[in-house]
């Protein structure tokens, strides 16, 4: 039943990604809660959740990863066009984002490289049996797809195709990853298919997804009167689950990792909880010093949800997806040099004026390291002299081309020492590793990051409103939204409007999910790219 917010609602959300800043937006703009009623607690000293950037230009910079962005996010770009821009109040996120890429147009001449060669990419590569196998697939009811791996569908040459290299380092499926998401993958973006080569459609904001992103929304939310509880961490939910209803009853906290507190829900209370997380239980290494792998036990989400989870089977199966940590890592790094020379020669080598470029995939690397070379300064307070890039690797604990050890294994000087090695830059680059002007590489293992598109089957995601809730609401990635894809920001924020609008009466519906293959303009275009 839903019901009308007066002064007596309040709502807590655990969790600060985006999911749950949007949930507060919506909970303020459309269900009328009162802002002071809402109360955020976040564990980390920072919110934003996957969406990060810190750093300064003294230490480094680090981003630990970044999501894609394009023109059919309607939820998302519903939320970011009431917010103000982290520059300029009268101009809103999604304002300065459109004309942010009206004059940096995604356009990538140097996608995929071969020893330090660009890839021709005249063709997919797919052959007629991929081709067919692929058109299956988009064919097979997903109902029939559970637990089933990609590995499971395609024959070994679809691993050594330029279709799959790109389809890999763009969305960071694995050979391991699910073909259900992989499905959904593909029917939903079925309309950059014939542009995918280039990252033709995609999107960037004007500085890291943290600043361009979070800091204004939180800004607008913190201005309205939301209390944001930073270093709180809920351990535990209690539940009533009697008579067929799902209500949440009391949150259990550690304030500043040791203090308890217990926050009792009454009648008019509402709980939303962001269960598990990609970037939680990371960990920082530096220039000399490798990152260590943490686990289940490090996490504050995922020991939540699988308490949680235990107390319903409608809550999901959260082992699913943090159960293979060697299956659900990769690693990622972020350097900052205090000089151009690497930014001017790659500008040269790709063809592409700085911010233009974006993913770059080194096909013959051990480890198939990326880059991603963005507009600068993608930082606000970064100097026109200090410049900023970010790499990952999907293979970590394969033994590397130059350096022989695996990349789980080694310092951001390491990593880096690969990279030049890869790009055929050693001789120019050498002399700056060993100056000043290389600033830091932070390198940044994730044990999770993956987690989202481990083989699953259906329940083990549980739903935004499970059958029988009152008060109480899954948010975030490891929810089920029909069609819509995982591991973006869109999903994120889609949960947040199901959430709102499912327990209060706003009179409103979430905005529909947008499949590129319903178009059958867009169906046909991408049968002729793959057909190249």
């Amino acid at each position: 039943m839903k019901r009308k917010a007066d002064e007596n609602t309040h709502v807590y959300l655990v969790g600060s990604g985006i999911a749950n800043l949007a949930a507060a937006f919506y909970l303020i703009e459309d269900a009328g809660v009162d802002p002071q009623n809402i109360t955020i607690y976040e564990q980390w000293d920072v919110a934003g959740g996957a969406l990060d950037g810190s750093g300064d230009p003294e230490k480094g910079y680090l981003i630990r990863g970044g999501r894609m962005h394009e023109k059919h996010y309607h939820c998302y770009w519903d939320l970011l066009s009431h917010i103000p821009s982290y520059d300029d109040p009268e101009v809103t996120v999604y304002e300065e984002t459109m004309d942010f890429n009206s004059r940096y147009v995604s356009d990538n001449h140097a996608r995929l490289l071969r020893d330090g060669k660009r890839v021709d990419l005249s063709s997919y590569g797919l052959s007629m049996t991929d081709q067919l196998e692929l058109t299956k697939l988009l064919f097979t009811p997903e109902s029939r797809l559970e637990k089933l791996r990609i590995e499971d569908w395609f024959s070994g040459d679809f691993f050594h195709t330029n279709f799959w290299y790109i389809f890999t380092s763009m969305f960071a499926f694995q050979k391991w990853s699910s073909l259900m998401e992989a499905r959904r993958y593909m029917l939903r973006f079925m309309h950059l298919m014939p542009g995918m080569k280039r990252l033709n459609g995609i999107l960037r904001t004007k500085y890291n997804q943290y600043h361009s992103v979070v800091v204004p929304l939180q800004r607008w939310l913190t201005e309205k009167g939301v209390r944001i509880k930073l270093q709180s961490r809920v351990v535990d939910i209690d539940f009533d689950l009697s008579g067929g209803k799902k209500r949440a009853t009391a949150l259990h906290l550690l304030v500043d990792n040791e203090e308890a507190r217990t926050v009792e829900l009454g009648e008019d209370d509402y709980c939303f909880f962001v269960n598990g997380s990609i970037v939680d239980a990371a960990d920082e290494g530096d220039l000399h010093t490798p990152p260590k792998l943490k686990g289940v036990e490090d996490s504050g989400s995922w020991t939540l949800w699988k308490k949680v989870a235990e107390k319903d089977p409608s809550f999901g199966n959260p082992d699913v997806f943090c159960g293979d940590i060697d299956r659900s890592k990769w690693h990622s790094y972020t350097v900052t040099l205090r000089d151009r020379t690497f930014h001017d020669y790659m500008e040269d080598f790709t063809g592409n004026l700085n911010g233009t470029g974006g993913l770059i995939t080194l096909t013959d690397s051990n480890w198939l390291m990326s880059i991603v070379i963005a507009r600068q300064p993608h930082f606000p307070d970064q100097p026109e002299d200090v410049k900023v890039f970010w790499g990952y690797g999907l293979y970590v604990d394969r033994i590397g081309n130059k350096v022989k050890k695996p990349m789980s294994q080694c310092s951001g000087e390491e990593i880096l020492e690969e990279l030049w090695y890869h790009l055929k830059i050693e001789d120019m680059m050498m002399p700056i590793m060993k100056s000043d002007r290389l600033v830091n590489c932070i390198p940044v293992a994730m044990p999770f990051i993956d987690s989202l598109f481990m083989p699953r089957s259906y329940g083990d995601r549980p739903a935004v409103l499970p059958e029988g809730t009152e008060n109480f609401a899954f948010l975030g990635q490891f929810t089920e939204v029909e069609d819509d894809c995982v591991f973006t920001v869109e999903y994120s924020v889609r949960t947040a409007q199901m959430a709102v609008y499912g327990l209060f009466d706003c009179a409103k519906e979430p905005l529909p999910v947008y499949v590129g293959a319903h178009n059958p303009i867009a169906m046909m275009k991408a049968a002729a790219a793959i057909s190249e």
